[in-house]
């Protein structure tokens, strides 16, 4: 059976594929799923038993069943009735103690406003996890006990096949429009050590802020281990943790569990180096003029690699170091970018002006 799955830009963030690009598209390709991203419905047509799915670029999609998998709107239709106050977001504008504009009249759940933890922005996040908060907050308030609600980070998990995605915390389309400051790196650790039978690999996302290192938000993808990250991740937010805070994290640790640098620690590394001026950072962009270095080995590079740039194995960068002049900057990529570092660590106590491309070959081929 074959499935056309579109998606298209609403008011609703459609947070994990418009910003996580590896999301597991391969496996949901395998599993018979065409996906059109990007792709916006234009209307629908009766076509006898089935239905014609119009898009704008033109595409006619012929289907026996079409699912709108848009989100949801508060229904508020009471709460209007009633004078209180609501939101831009159509919810029911709620304080800290789950008080509506009408002190006497509390309101939880996917019908509220609240405020967003990282920000302190409304927002309407309609999840299960912080609507039953809400509703022991509500109580308590009624009671006259002293315990406020915090905000929301919307920690969210999702199956994707035999695959898992996650997410805790603001994204980078989120941060952009809230024109926040952010720096973002992307890392691919395995679950657990690799010399132990099963490991598999996580694609994680982390976003932090730039000026004090605390942590803004997160997205990982994977088929183990996802959950424990991303939660973990979801604590630190809620902490006012930093990257240098996740570089400590003390974690279990037996091989069959995670490693002695747990995918947490490794992300605050990746942070806490960029933080300190060790690890130039740069994302994979439009720039012909980019002089590229691909360190990884001859075999990798002729398997697969960007065009135009030059390999040069990290083994023999230390001898063709030399070769290169060192009035250009160069941009090095591995596969997922932990040799990069060694080569810009190696280029940069050389006097070359350098960045390493954060998450490498693996991030180019899935924002290809």
């Amino acid at each position: 059976m074959r499935w056309n799955v579109f998606l298209q830009t609403t008011s609703i963030e459609i947070q994990w594929v418009r910003d996580t690009p590896f999301v597991g598209k391969e496996i949901i390709k395998d599993h018979g799923v065409d996906l059109k991203l990007s792709t916006t419905f234009a209307g629908f047509e009766k076509n006898g038993d089935q239905i014609s799915v119009k898009t704008k670029d033109g595409q006619t999609i012929q289907a026996d069943i079409v699912i709108l998998a848009i989100g949801v709107r508060p229904d508020v239709e009471i709460a209007k009735q009633a004078g209180l106050e609501i939101g831009t977001f159509g919810g029911i504008r709620t304080n800290d103690r789950m008080q509506t504009s009408d002190p006497s009249v509390f309101a939880v759940g996917d019908c509220i406003e609240t405020k967003d933890f990282v920000t302190g922005d409304w927002t309407n996040i309609p999840l299960a996890g912080p609507a039953n908060r809400q509703g022991r907050i509500a109580a308590d308030a009624i009671m006259g006990r002293d315990t406020t609600y915090k905000g929301v980070l919307g920690t969210a998990i999702c199956k994707v096949f035999e695959g898992v995605v996650a997410c805790t915390g603001l994204s980078e389309k989120m941060l952009q429009r809230k024109n926040r400051s952010f720096q973002k790196y992307y890392l691919y650790p395995n679950h657990h050590v690799g010399y132990y039978a099963g490991a598999e690999q996580i694609h994680m996302k982390v976003l932090f802020d730039p000026n004090n290192g605390k942590i803004l938000g997160a997205q990982a993808f994977g088929t183990e281990g996802v959950d424990k990250r991303i939660d973990i991740l979801s604590v630190a937010i809620y902490a006012g943790k930093t990257v240098h805070d996740l570089e400590d994290m003390e974690l279990c640790y037996a091989p069959q569990f995670g490693a002695a640098k747990d995918p947490i620690n490794l992300a605050g590394m990746i942070g806490s180096n960029f933080m300190n001026n060790d690890h130039p950072l740069c994302h994979w962009g439009k720039n012909e003029n980019a002089l590229l270095v691909d360190v990884r080995s001859k075999a990798e590079y002729d398997d697969g690699h960007v065009p135009n740039a030059l390999n040069i194995p990290l083994p023999e960068l230390r001898i063709k170091k030399g070769e290169l002049p060192k009035d250009k900057t160069y941009y090095v990529y591995c596969r997922v970018g932990q040799r990069g570092y060694y080569a810009t660590r190696l280029l940069l106590l050389n006097g070359f002006r350098v960045k390493n491309i954060s998450g490498g070959y693996l991030s180019y081929e899935a924002m290809k």
